[in-house]
Order: C-alpha cells, then structure tokens, then sequence
C-alpha cells in the first residue's frame, strides 16, 4: 500500500468517495498530492480556504476542517476557522486579501455542499473553482483552483433548514477526514 501512497496518479475532473471507507483519508491525500504537484508546477503558494459559518451545523464543515488543521501547525496559509469564519459577508475581502498577500496562491477551498440521499457522507475532490452558497441560492463568486466539498444532508427542499438540522457527528467526521488528508498530503509531499 505504501507504494500505491507515493505514485501520483491521474485525478479526472472529480473524485468522490465515502468517508466511512477505510481508506478514505489516504486516497483523499493521494489525489490532494496530484493537485499539489500542479501547484508547484505553476510556481504557487499552497493556500487552504475552509468556507462556512460555525452558525450552522451543516455549514460547519469548512471552519471545523480549519480549525483541525491549525491544531496540526501543519502549515501557514489557512483561512476559515471556527474563530475566524469565511462566509458569505468576508469572502470576497478574504480572496483579495489572499492574492494580495501571497505570491501566486494556489487556492484549495473546502466547503460543505448538498446533495443526492445516496452521496450524503461523500468527499468530492477536484480541479477548478468551487461555487460557494449554490445550495442555499447564494450568488457568491467562484473560488479557488481546486476544491474539496463534503456532502452533509439532502438538497432539494427548505436548504436552510436542512442545513440547520445536519448530524453534527456527520460533519464532524467529514472534517476529521478532510483534516487529516489534507496534512497527511502535506507532510508526505516532496516537490517533483
């Protein structure tokens, strides 16, 4: 299985997978270094951008997945915690603030999302930006060069309400997953 860690695979245009899959955090991790690979290609700065508000247990999944991976101190250009929300209100002057600041940021934001009965507890992985608010009809700018969204409840009736009424033990251990997928990249990756 090492061997099958250290290989940069392909990543199509999105990767999914359950997190109650045993090996959910290392394949997250796996496509996460394929990403990272193309960010250093590019010459960018790794920056992690966790959307959401600690006001909502489904939309908490960002600032949770934020505030785990400072307790890792595991690296320096995280945004969004459960201190320090991005959300609706902030994340334009976030993102700004961000290309400002850091020399070609290459951007992985993570956010909560709705979707299909069958995919609530899904992990999506991908390249390209992230289109924050969708679920909730929020016109929010796309972010981000690549993206990892949760899947916490159902879409499709009363967003806000669904939103408000996710398991917390749900969004807890998408976060943990999430969490130490993206350090566990982190740490093992060497620049090609």
């Amino acid at each position: 299985m090492l061997n099958n860690l250290l290989k940069f695979p392909k990543l199509s245009s999105e990767f999914k997978l359950n997190i109650s899959q045993p090996t959910a955090m290392y394949d997250i991790a796996i496509h996460l270094r394929s990403i990272m690979q193309e960010a250093t290609t590019t010459n960018g700065s790794l920056v992690v951008l966790c959307i959401g508000t600690d006001r909502s247990t489904g939309d908490s999944l960002g600032p949770l997945t934020g505030t785990k991976l400072r307790s890792f101190n595991s690296y320096p250009h995280i945004y969004g915690t459960l201190d320090e929300p991005i959300h609706a209100t902030n994340l334009n002057d976030t993102v700004k603030s961000i290309q400002k600041n850091i020399s070609h940021p290459f951007i992985i934001a993570v956010d909560a999302c709705l979707g299909r009965t069958e995919s609530v507890g899904c992990v999506s992985l991908g390249r390209g930006p992230l289109k924050p608010g969708a679920a909730v009809h929020k016109d929010l700018p796309s972010v981000g060069d690549a993206y990892i969204t949760g899947i916490v409840n159902v879409s499709g009736f009363m967003e806000h309400l669904v939103l408000q009424s996710t398991r917390l033990n749900l969004v807890m251990k998408m976060a943990d997953t999430i969490a130490h997928a993206i350090s566990y990249g982190l740490r093992t990756y060497t620049k090609p």
